[in-house]
């Protein structure tokens, strides 16, 4: 069946042997790793980040158990990684999660077909897998990339002018878009001329997404659960990055302004402007 095919199983007949899969992995893997490394490097985050520790330590007020940190960094798996609580706006927040989910099947399972079933016309569940981690990660890339973007949402650019900073959705995108059109055109119409075409669109894609790790914010997501865990335990130990604790709003506010618009209907109070949409395209 062509839902549990494997799409790179027909690329023998391009020249393309399992060797040479596999040392393209094996060569994204490094080409990852080196540019995260590189980044880190260039933007010495990981020095800031020692730094401020070190700095935070000193206006601690209480120490924290090895119970307590292992808590917080239950709570970050959980809240910050896996379901991504952070993002208040549940479009993005489902958006991202499918991003997230559908990029990390999609790299498995094409892992696990490259490298255990690379001849195997049909590899059942790791076949469904891919077509599903690619399924996920087109519709919640394009959903961020034409309607959730910033500069898309708030700032009212239209959605196909690019920046650098886009390297990183851009490049999912084409893995994706063109490996779902390769694997259809491939063994669905059995049109051969733009199978080829498509998996040299997805080859280029993957080239940039992984090669261009130093350059995009594919590094966002290792460092993003690490900003967070150091988060939790500043707010936790009293050092709270230097920042005052919080109050409660009547004791910031003055009493007599208060006093004023107590009594007023809540329509009136704050005006129309309170009923109108979201701030977008400002």
């Amino acid at each position: 069946m062509f839902i549990t095919s494997n799409p790179f199983a027909g690329l023998a007949q391009f020249g393309i042997t399992p060797g040479m899969m596999q040392i393209f992995v094996i060569l994204a893997i490094i080409a990852v790793v080196a540019g995260i490394l590189l980044d880190v490097a260039h933007k010495k985050s990981a020095k800031y980040f020692f730094e401020h520790t070190e700095r935070m330590k000193k206006l601690a007020t209480r120490q924290l158990s090895s119970s307590e940190k292992t808590s917080m960094l239950v709570q970050v798996i959980l809240n910050e990684v896996l379901t991504s609580s952070e993002f208040h706006n549940p479009k993005r927040r489902i958006a991202h999660l499918l991003k997230m989910y559908g990029f990390i099947i999609f790299v498995v399972s094409s892992a696990v077909l490259i490298f255990f079933y690379p001849t195997e016309q049909y590899a059942g569940f790791w076949g469904l897998m891919w077509r599903v981690g690619a399924i996920m990660l087109a519709v919640g890339g394009w959903w961020f990339f034409t309607k959730l973007r910033v500069d898309v949402l708030s700032e009212g650019k239209k959605w196909y002018k690019l920046a650098r900073a886009d390297m990183f959705i851009v490049s999912l995108l084409g893995v994706s878009t063109f490996g779902l059109l390769w694997c259809f055109f491939q063994g669905v119409v059995g049109s051969t001329a733009l199978a080829l075409l498509f998996f040299a669109l997805f080859l280029i894609s993957a080239v940039v997404l992984f090669g261009g790790v130093y350059w995009s914010k594919f590094g966002h997501m290792f460092f993003k659960p690490a900003a967070a865990y150091q988060k939790r335990i500043l707010m936790a130990d009293g050092s709270r990055e230097n920042l005052p604790p919080f109050y409660k709003r009547a004791e910031v506010l003055d009493q007599s302004t208060m006093d004023l618009v107590r009594d007023i209907p809540a329509d009136q109070k704050f005006g129309l402007c309170i009923m109108k949409d979201e701030p977008n395209h400002y």
